[in-house]
């Protein structure tokens, strides 16, 4: 009982940085500005809400089925089949509470303790606290930031042994701002076939892409759909981060797994918010083009006075709705960078190294998560505030 318990307590401290501290100056009554947390500006398009009220309304308020809505599911079979090339089944999907649970589900399905898992650096924190849980250790495999954070397989391969299980992969990634390219992802695909690995592969930021670079699933890769759990969510692309539903996709033998997971912490997802989803996996799709322009020259904005501030260089993310600027000729950590900006700008980015080692010297900014003319009053606090340097 007493090893279980650390297992849960112990590990990792991670949380989400920077918000718990922005929490307690906003108490006092400062006016900040988030760009910290990656949560979208836009409110759920309303043909979405309208569905998920009209299901309430028709009685869909009871038990539903353990795998997800049938027609949700044969929808996003489609989805899969058009947009990410995945020959998916409706059996081969797992609705789920957000791509966090399915994450989770993931991960307790297939890592046994003693595994090792690899995580890319940088790193996205919440899945190191689920591989503790699971009794799994997580290894880091950092990318180099002088080669814009390519997936490097030599260096990601020299990490794998015996007791490897699975890499984790974030595409488009986050903080980076990073899209695979082909080229990178059969390199990892290389890697995880040689070896027999599992990829748990999140996708959350699939639809958020900007200029010539495209979204690749590396489930879609020969040899891969049956070691790829792909995980995927409304949260970003059709800003339902508070509705809380997403879906895997695997192999039956490995969904059936899951299923053993999420029957037993969530039963099912809700419900009615299942119709909801099933609106936008159906009629969504222009409501995601217009929240993705209004991210794009938003980003541009970002990246454009970033580069006009002393000390810092930024190039433009491929994907995702942050910049990860380089912020090493301040002289400041990262950590301490961010917190001055915080207790003295009152814009709260988040510090590169909390996603470990790889992403120090850079601060993280959400361009997606304020409106324009919010994040355009950012940039001029930062501006001053480096200016004054």
């Amino acid at each position: 009982m007493a090893r279980a318990a650390q297992r849960i307590t112990g590990g990792s401290k991670k949380s989400f940085g920077m918000f718990e501290k922005a929490l307690a100056l906003e108490a006092k009554g400062v006016d900040l500005i988030h760009l910290e947390f990656g949560r979208p500006c836009h409110d759920t398009p309303a043909e979405v809400i309208e569905a998920t009220v009209r299901a309430m309304r028709d009685g869909h308020v009871h038990y539903s089925e353990m795998r997800g809505l049938t027609p949700l599911r044969e929808a996003l079979a489609a989805k899969l089949h058009d947009f990410n090339a995945m020959p998916a089944t409706p059996d081969d999907i797992l609705i789920v509470n957000g791509l966090t649970h399915g994450s989770f589900a993931a991960i307790m399905a297939t890592i046994d303790p003693g595994d090792e898992v690899i995580l890319l650096e940088p790193y996205y924190p919440q899945h190191i606290g689920k591989i503790e849980m699971a009794g799994g250790r997580v290894v880091l495999a950092a990318l180099d930031a002088a080669n814009d954070y390519r997936i490097d397989a030599v260096a990601i391969e020299a990490k794998v042994t015996p007791r490897t299980k699975a890499i984790v992969l974030i595409n488009p990634a986050n903080p980076t701002g990073r899209v695979y390219s082909r080229e990178e992802l059969e390199a990892l695909a290389g890697v995880a076939i040689r070896h027999d690995l599992f990829v748990i592969s999140d996708e959350v930021y699939e639809y958020i892409t900007f200029g010539s670079a495209r979204h690749i699933s590396i489930a879609s890769l020969p040899g891969m759909a049956e070691r790829t759990i792909s995980l995927f969510a409304f949260t970003k692309a059709y800003a339902m981060d508070g509705w809380r539903i997403g879906y895997a996709v695997a192999s039956r033998p490995l969904v059936d797994a899951m299923l053993k997971v999420t029957m037993n912490d969530v039963t099912h997802v809700n419900s009615f918010i299942q119709y909801g989803a099933l609106e936008a996996v159906r009629n969504g799709l222009p409501a995601v083009e217009r929240m993705v322009a209004d991210d794009r020259a938003k980003r541009d904005l970002v990246v454009q006075r970033l580069n006009q501030m002393p000390g810092i260089r930024c190039t433009a993310p491929e994907g995702t709705i942050y910049a990860f600027p380089d912020a090493s000729e301040t002289g400041l950590s990262s950590a301490a960078l961010a917190e001055a900006l915080l207790q003295e700008a009152h814009v709260v980015v988040e510090a590169g190294s909390f996603y470990g080692e790889a992403g120090e010297g850079r601060l993280r900014i959400c361009f997606g998560s304020e409106s324009t003319a919010r994040i355009e009053e950012a940039m001029g606090r930062l501006s001053t505030w480096f200016n004054a340097r």
